[in-house]
C-alpha cells in the first residue's frame, strides 16, 4: 500500500520525484525550491466541495493535495482536514497517515482536527504506539485531548481486543476531568463482549448506570449478543425486559441475538415466540433473522416449513445468502431429500449466488447416505470452489460406506502424498475402511505411524483398531490396546 502510494504521488509531480509519501519509519525530506516544480493547477475549492459530494480513489486524493499545497495562497487548515476526513472515509488510512506527515514536511501546521482525523486512522491500522506518539506531540503544540480523541484510542484499542487498556485509559481520561460518554462505554462493553468476557461488560454497565449515563440500544444490543454467545439465554432475555421497562426499543439486532440463542439451545418454541413478537412490534427481520429460524426448522426436520419461510423471506425483499441456502440444503440432505437440495443449489445460482465448499460438502454427503456414490463423485468432480479437508473425509467415508473401500484406499494414498494436512478424522476413516476389507495389519502399521504424524490416536481411532483385532479374532492385540486406550485416560465409546 505505501509503495503503490509513493509511486502515485511520483507520478502526478513528474518533474518532482521527491515529492512522495512516507514509506514506514522512513520520511522522505523535501527541500525547500520544490514549490516552483509544481505543474500549474490552482486548488479551488469548489473543486473539493466536488469531491466531498461523492467518494475519492487514491489517483484523484494525491492529485488534489498536490494541488493544493502549491497553491498561492495555501488553503486554510480546513480544507486540508476536509480532504484529510473524506480519504479517511473511504477507508484509505495508510494515505491519509503519509498526507498527514508530508503536511508537516511542507510545513503546514495541524489543528486538533486533522490530529483526531489521523489518531484515528492509525487506530484502524492498529498502529497504536505512533498513534500515542501523536497525542504526546499534539499536545505539546497546546492541543488537550478531547472526547473524540479519546474515543479513537478507545474504539482501536477494543478492535485490537486490547480492552483492558482501553478501560485504563478511560480512567485517565476521568483523572484528567472528562467524562466518558455513552459511546465510549458502548464501545468497551461491545469489546469486552466479543473476547467473551461479558462478567467485565455487566460490571462496566453498571458502573455506566452509576456515573448517570443513559444506556441505549446499542449498549444493550452489545450485552444481550454477548450472553447469547456465553451460552447465557436466560440472562440476555431478563435483559432485553429490563431494556422494554426502560422504555428502550429493542430492535432487530436485539431480537435476532436472541432467537439464534434459543434456536442453537434447541428452544425452537421461545425462538418462534420472539420472532412473532417481533412482527407484532413491526421490525423487519433480516437476513439474520431469517436464518436462525431457518436453522431452527431444519434442526427439527420442519423442511418444508423452512422452504416457506425461504419464500416468505424473497416476497418481503429480504434476499436469501449462502447461508441461507446451505441450512436449508443440509435439511434437506439430513432428512434424505438431496435431489430437493439439489434443486436449491440451482436456484441458489439462479439468484447469482456461488456455492462454497460447504454448500458441495453437503450435497456430496447427502448422495452418498442416499447410497448414490457415482452421483456423489460426479458432483465432486465439478466443484467449482476449492475442496478442503472436509471434502475428502466425506468422499472416504463415502466409498467406504458404499463398498468402495479399495478407490477409497486409493485416494487416500493420493492425499497422503500431497501436501495436504491429513487430520486424525481422516485417518480414522482410513482405518476403519482397511479393517472392513480385512486389512487389519495395514490399518495396524497405519495406527502405529500415527504419533510419527504428529498425531496423537483418539477414543474412535482405538475402538475402531481393537473393532478389527477382533474380526480377525487377535484377541489378545485387542485386550492390550484396550488396556492403552484406559491409561491413555480415553474413555470407550
Amino acid at each position: 500500500m505505501q509503495r503503490s502510494i509513493t509511486i502515485s504521488i511520483a507520478s502526478k509531480a513528474k518533474k518532482f520525484l521527491n515529492l512522495c509519501l512516507l514509506k514506514k519509519g522512513n520520511p522522505v525530506v523535501v527541500t525547500a525550491p520544490f514549490i516552483s516544480c509544481f505543474w500549474g493547477r490552482a486548488f479551488t475549492t469548489k473543486r473539493l466541495s466536488r469531491v466531498r459530494d461523492r467518494g475519492i480513489n487514491l489517483d484523484e486524493a494525491v492529485d488534489l493535495f498536490c494541488n493544493m499545497i502549491q497553491s498561492r495562497p495555501l488553503p486554510s487548515i480546513v480544507e486540508f482536514s476536509k480532504l484529510l476526513s473524506k480519504v479517511a472515509k473511504s477507508r484509505n488510512y495508510d494515505l491519509v497517515i503519509s498526507l498527514f506527515r508530508h503536511m508537516e514536511i511542507c510545513g503546514i501546521g495541524h489543528d486538533l482536527y486533522t490530529y483526531n482525523i489521523v489518531i484515528n486512522c492509525l487506530c484502524r491500522c492498529s498502529r497504536f504506539v505512533i498513534a500515542l506518539s501523536v497525542v504526546g506531540k499534539m499536545m505539546k503544540c497546546g492541543y488537550e485531548p478531547d472526547v473524540v480523541t479519546v474515543s479513537s484510542l478507545i474504539n482501536g484499542f477494543c478492535q485490537g481486543n486490547r480492552v483492558f487498556d482501553a478501560v485504563s485509559l478511560v480512567s485517565n481520561m476521568e483523572e484528567m476531568g472528562c467524562k466518558p460518554d455513552a459511546v465510549i462505554y458502548n464501545t468497551i462493553i461491545d469489546g469486552f463482549c466479543k473476547v467473551r468476557l461479558v462478567n467485565d461488560a455487566l460490571e462496566l454497565f453498571e458502573r455506566m448506570e452509576r456515573d448517570g449515563v443513559r444506556a441505549d440500544a446499542v449498549t444493550y444490543n452489545s450485552l444481550v449478543t454477548g450472553l447469547c454467545s456465553s451460552g447465557r439465554w436466560n440472562d440476555a432475555s431478563r435483559l432485553m425486559g429490563d431494556m422494554i421497562m426502560k422504555d428502550i426499543v429493542p430492535n432487530v439486532i436485539t431480537f435476532t441475538a436472541l432467537i439464534d440463542a434459543f434456536v442453537k439451545e434447541g428452544k425452537f418454541l421461545e425462538a418462534k415466540e420472539l420472532y412473532e413478537e417481533m412482527i407484532q412490534r413491526s421490525i423487519d427481520p433480516d437476513v439474520f433473522t431469517y436464518n436462525s429460524m431457518i436453522n431452527g426448522l431444519c434442526m427439527h426436520g420442519r423442511v418444508d416449513e423452512a422452504k416457506q419461510m425461504l419464500d416468505l423471506m424473497v416476497t418481503k425483499g429480504c434476499f436469501p445468502d449462502v447461508v441461507t441456502y446451505n441450512t436449508l440444503i443440509n435439511g434437506f440432505c439430513k432428512s434424505e431429500r438431496v435431489d430437493e437440495g439439489t434443486k436449491l443449489f440451482r436456484e441458489m445460482s439462479q439468484r447469482g449466488l456461488v456455492g462454497d465448499t460447504v454448500t458441495y460438502n453437503t450435497i456430496i454427503q447427502g448422495y452418498f447416505q442416499v447410497g448414490k456414490p457415482d452421483v456423489a463423485q460426479e458432483i465432486f468432480s465439478r466443484m467449482d470452489s476449492r475442496p478442503n479437508i472436509r471434502t475428502y473425509s466425506i468422499l472416504l467415508y463415502g466409498l467406504c460406506n458404499n463398498r468402495k473401500v479399495e478407490k477409497a484406499l486409493v485416494l487416500f494414498e493420493n492425499m497422503q502424498k500431497s501436501e495436504m494436512e491429513l487430520d486424525i478424522t481422516t485417518y480414522n476413516i482410513a482405518i476403519h475402511g482397511m479393517c472392513k476389507i480385512g486389512n487389519v495389519e495395514d490399518a495396524w502399521d497405519l495406527f502405529c505411524n500415527l504419533a510419527f504424524k504428529g498425531i496423537e490416536p483418539d477414543v474412535v481411532s482405538y475402538t475402531t483398531m481393537i473393532s478389527g483385532f477382533g474380526r480377525i479374532r487377535q484377541w489378545d492385540k485387542a485386550d492390550e490396546l484396550y488396556r492403552k486406550m484406559q491409561e491413555d485416560g480415553l474413555i470407550p465409546l
